[in-house]
């Protein structure tokens, strides 16, 4: 199957959770669920976002993680391919989507909050205006 024929594919799979849509980026392809980063297709691979909640029922599954770079260093990111079956219909594929799209969820909304701020030390001068 050519990428732009499988990355349209997987468009369809993950349309059942909203309006999707993808993103050439690094020699793969960004999906995106209402401007939600959810999955990533690499060499026709579908792999969809996962966080602690959601990567055991990946790996229960027998998901394998997004691997990239070189030998000596690869580096595996949150993005588990999505179990065999689920590839085979959007009903199928919507359990799973919905966890790749809480997961994105959660992971907006931690980059979301304001950073704490820090108290100064004890005995250290504040300056006032």
């Amino acid at each position: 199957m050519a990428a732009d024929t499988f990355v349209a594919y997987c468009l369809e799979l993950l349309g059942s959770i909203g309006s999707a849509r993808a993103k050439r980026m690094f020699g793969a392809y960004g999906l995106y669920v209402d401007d939600l980063f959810v999955a990533i297709v690499d060499d026709e691979q579908l792999f969809l976002k996962v966080d602690a909640e959601t990567q055991p029922r990946f790996e229960a599954a027998g998901c394998r993680p997004f691997v990239y770079g070189r030998m000596e260093q690869p580096i595996t990111m949150s993005y588990w391919t999505a179990p065999e079956e689920a590839t085979e219909s959007p009903a199928l594929m919507l359990p799973w989507a919905r966890l790749a799209q809480a997961a994105a969820l959660r992971a907006r909304a931690a980059k979301a909050r304001p950073a704490k701020r820090k108290t100064p030390a004890p005995g250290a001068a504040i300056r006032r205006r």
